[in-house]
């Protein structure tokens, strides 16, 4: 999809889009505060316009950059944490490998088994894990072993429940629940859906998982999203 149809009928310029989304997905700001740095740059732009770009566009950054994401190693850790949405807490599912770096995430109404089976599945598409880590919550053996059974796992494949080991995944939730927060919960599962979607990619980004850039430096991670969109040397 070119800048021309991803962009068309849009009042403001895809550069100033872009910019407006990658601040919210990145930076814990509501969208109240971006219509207000917007208006310091003399743009009147409404905080529920802000809203639906995300909406967009946020979805649309993880599915450009995935071809941009290399191989997960082959030890995985799998675990939860909570996202309030309509007033109710629901269940964010995330995995990452022992690096840290992000393989995928599943938001869930419940946390059970079937959540549990339905997030392995999707996961079991980036790689053939050694051993996944997850805690003692019960629905992972039963969940794990239905993989198993579907070959969605390989054989060696091993489920090792030490809470301990998963340190590393809930130091990397943080960033996910400072924006959170800011947000003040979601309206319904697929605005949840859509902005976690875009949340997840730029942390990704950030992390340095994207081979053609280091992570670290935002201007670099301007001119990349810019290109994902064919958007680069606009007018803003």
């Amino acid at each position: 999809m070119n800048h021309q149809s991803s962009f068309k009928w849009r009042h403001y310029s895809a550069t100033i889009i872009l910019l407006c989304v990658r601040w919210y997905l990145r930076y814990n700001l509501s969208y109240r505060n971006l219509e207000e740095m917007m208006n310091e740059r003399g743009l009147n732009i409404d905080h529920t316009t802000i809203y639906r770009w995300v909406q967009k566009y946020g979805p649309e950054i993880r599915k450009k950059i995935k071809s941009f994401v290399g191989q997960p190693n082959d030890s995985w850790r799998v675990d939860e944490t909570y996202i309030k949405v309509r007033g109710k807490w629901t269940y964010l599912y995330r995995a990452i490998d022992s690096k840290g770096k992000t393989i995928d995430f599943y938001l869930s109404e419940k946390r059970d088994e079937v959540a549990a089976l339905t997030f392995f599945s999707q996961i079991s598409r980036f790689g053939k894990p050694r051993v996944i880590n997850v805690d003692k919550y019960a629905s992972y053996p039963p969940a794990f072993k239905a993989m198993k059974r579907n070959k969605g796992f390989p054989k060696k494949t091993k489920l090792r429940q030490l809470k301990y080991l998963n340190n590393l995944l809930e130091q990397d939730h943080r960033p996910i629940k400072r924006q959170h927060r800011c947000a003040m919960g979601y309206n319904s599962l697929e605005s949840a859906r859509n902005t976690l979607s875009g949340i997840e990619a730029m942390h990704m980004i950030f992390k340095g998982q994207i081979d053609e850039i280091s992570g670290a430096n935002a201007r670099d991670v301007k001119i990349f999203i810019e290109d994902l969109f064919e958007v680069r040397g606009l007018a803003a």
